[in-house]
């Protein structure tokens, strides 16, 4: 790993980020607010732990990138073999996550280890664990529990040693009361708990995530960087970011293509005006009385008296 400086404050990045086949937002992760900070401190004690992690939080605020840094940070020598539940054929969900026997289906010559055995001596990333079958989560904590899995179409089980982080965006607890995921894998996960804030709720790493991918987007298009002026920051940060990293990337991608300048500004940004707080309402006030001209201070005065305030 190692650490950029983007607007004063600390980027985390991997070295292998550009051979990677993820996306550009997954491929950073800042730790510059509050609570950002107090989630890294977690991380960082969990990750050197033998537990099973669950992290949750929204969809596309970063879940995966928190599992590579776990993974990192644990020393594990194998590979970190990412899944995404939602794809898993239910057909063939056993032998996708469990591997298969040589013979074990029509034309299959050879035996496959499944992603339970890519990953042995590393990290399962299951994302979105909450969209495994029933069935499949008793035989996935069977697995956990035990130590090995029974390849489909073998007699004797494999030993593995694989330690599982999986994601989720929903509440499983609420899933375990409508009889939709397993209690005791629930349990077995809860034991290591991360909880993702979503971006809105950690207003001081967005600056820092917009010039992150500023500055990717400039080099992959081969543009000069612009700036962000001090508007169009404003109005990153007041921005609720219902789509979080994902929705800023977009916006920050879309922005360096339709600037014309060296700044970026806030109609580049293509994001409602952010609403007038009341503090800026009591900033104006005090500006027109203080230094209004008569015209302005007879419109207040005016506008007071139609409000029913004068």
């Amino acid at each position: 790993m190692s650490l950029h400086e983007t607007f004063g404050q600390p980027l985390l990045t991997f070295p292998d980020a550009e051979k990677s086949p993820l996306s550009i937002r997954a491929k950073a992760l800042v730790f510059v607010d509050p609570r950002s900070r107090q989630l890294r401190q977690e991380l960082e004690q969990l990750a050197p732990r033998s537990i099973s992690v669950l992290i949750r939080g929204e969809t596309g605020s970063g879940k995966e990138l928190l599992a590579r840094h776990i993974h990192r940070a644990s020393d594990r020598g194998g590979l970190f073999v990412s899944v995404n539940c939602g794809a898993i054929s239910p057909t063939y969900a056993d032998a996708e996550l469990f591997g298969y026997a040589a013979g074990s289906y029509s034309g299959s010559a050879s035996s496959r280890a499944g992603w339970f055995g890519s990953a042995n001596g590393g990290t399962l990333y299951l994302d979105e664990i909450g969209d495994l079958p029933l069935p499949i989560q008793i035989k996935l904590l069977a697995a956990l529990e035990n130590h090995e899995v029974t390849r489909v179409g073998a007699q004797q089980p494999s030993p593995v040693d694989v330690r599982l982080v999986a994601a989720t965006s929903i509440d499983l607890a609420q899933a375990v009361a409508a009889g939709k995921f397993h209690e005791r894998l629930y349990h077995y996960l809860s034991e290591g708990k991360l909880e993702l804030p979503a971006l809105r709720e950690r207003v001081g790493d967005i600056l820092s995530l917009a010039e992150y991918f500023l500055g990717i987007y400039s080099q992959r298009l081969d543009l000069p960087v612009p700036l962000i002026n001090e508007a169009a920051q404003h109005l990153l940060e007041q921005h609720s970011w219902p789509g979080n990293t994902r929705e800023l990337e977009n916006v920050i991608h879309f922005a360096l293509l339709v600037s014309t300048g060296d700044e970026i500004l806030p109609e580049h940004l293509n994001l409602p005006e952010a609403p007038v707080s009341l503090l800026q309402i009591e900033q104006q006030l005090k500006r027109i009385l203080g230094n209004g001209s008569a015209a302005e201070k007879d419109a207040l005065k005016k506008l007071l008296k139609d409000a029913g305030l004068l």
